[in-house]
């Protein structure tokens, strides 16, 4: 199960996330809205730190021991939640967005993993490509 879990929270979060993308009304700013969205995100996140480590939690030992990934993970949200919600006013379908997304995606990722990260390039990876 350990290996499945976070399978299913990624597409049950990212299901709920599509739907309310899409949802989002006509005359709220994407951008406006990400500010609430953040917040929301931040309060859960701290909670869900303090309730995981309990005893030892420390969050600012946590915050000293980071790189450059989360600086510009945080961009990257930005414009994957903001490229969505324009796409969704601009008239997507919910289900060709994200598969036009998502099939653009894995192309690019089986390419970075080949050349940064020296994963294999399969045949099966080729044919889920196709």
């Amino acid at each position: 199960m350990a290996y499945f879990w976070p399978l299913i929270l990624v597409v049950a979060s990212n299901s709920v996330y599509h739907i309310c993308a899409k949802s989002l009304p006509e005359s709220v700013d994407p951008l406006a809205s990400l500010t609430v969205t953040y917040l929301i995100g931040s309060i859960f996140s701290g909670i869900l730190y303090f309730v995981t480590n309990r005893g030892g939690a420390n969050l600012l030992h946590e915050y000293s021991q980071m790189n450059w990934a989360p600086y510009l993970l945080g961009l990257a949200v930005v414009g994957l939640e903001a490229g969505s919600m324009h796409a969704y006013k601009a008239g997507w379908p919910v289900s060709a967005f994200q598969v036009s997304s998502a099939a653009a995606i894995a192309t690019i990722l089986v390419f970075i993993g080949y050349l940064v990260y020296h994963e294999a390039i399969t045949v099966n990876k080729l044919v889920g490509l196709a």
